[in-house]
């Protein structure tokens, strides 16, 4: 379904992404883990293209791009991809001049070019899928942070992407409200989604995901099924991490 191949990303002289090589199978849900810094947001970034590969290659379904040092990528080309895909970031980046109907409707009548009623139709529906019909003509302002990613969440489905792409989707919001987050992703992931998503959020990435990729330094150390990975991890240096994870959120500072 989503193949990288030999994925790298330079910023100036600085190689962050070193030869990356996964397999996303169609209707799993893929936990990108690691320290700060270690190069999953920028894989996550790389696949949909917000972050052009210095080198490389990214395979959608059916869609295929090759990379190397100092080719100029067409914004046709960035189109063909990213339709495949759909993006939940950090911060929500809801528009804060629309409503949250407005907001999931938003790509489809002005990208996709949806008659209105027909993305109303659709935004009612995805809003009921994560929770939040009932705030449909409310402010993104009025929203707490859980609402609001919820509402984010049904605006990256709006266009029935091949893929999810979550980066961070938990990490700006306090216990209470990551977990409407991680009841929605949860339940996305029984209905299929296939799901990639960055996170230091173990009990979203212990819930949700079927395969774990642990990044550091912009390599992959291991990678495997979930419950192998957090429970029977082979290299040390990923259960120093777990461990490490583990402990920060048992014990959150004051």
């Amino acid at each position: 379904m989503i193949e990288l191949h030999e994925i790298e990303k330079r910023f100036g002289d600085n190689l962050v992404l070193k030869g990356v090589t996964a397999a996303i199978a169609e209707g799993s849900v893929t936990a990108l883990v690691g320290p700060s810094g270690g190069g999953k947001s920028t894989l996550l970034r790389c696949i949909n293209l917000l972050e052009i590969p210095t080198a490389g290659k990214v395979r959608i379904g059916s869609e295929e791009m090759s990379f190397h040092p100092g080719q100029r990528v067409s914004a046709r080309d960035i189109r063909r991809l990213r339709r495949q895909t759909g993006m939940v970031f950090q911060n929500f980046q809801l528009f804060p001049h629309r409503t949250a109907i407005e907001n999931v409707m938003e790509g489809l009548t002005v990208v996709l070019k949806w008659p209105v009623e027909k993305a109303r139709e659709r935004a009612l529906e995805l809003l009921e899928k994560v929770g939040m019909v009932q705030k449909a003509d409310a402010w993104p302002a009025t929203l707490s942070g859980g609402q609001q990613q919820r509402v984010a969440i049904a605006r990256a489905l709006a266009p029935s992407p091949r893929v999810l792409l979550c980066d961070e989707p938990t990490s700006a919001l306090d216990p209470e409200l990551s977990k409407e987050v991680v009841d929605v992703l949860q339940q996305l992931a029984r209905e299929g989604t296939t799901m990639v998503m960055a996170t230091h959020d173990l009990r979203l990435a212990s819930k949700v995901a079927d395969e774990v990729v642990f990044l550091e330094a912009g390599e992959i150390v291991e990678q495997g099924p979930a419950d192998e990975v957090f429970g029977r991890p082979q290299r040390e240096r990923t259960r120093r991490f777990i461990a490490t994870l583990r402990h920060e959120q048992e014990d959150p500072p004051e």
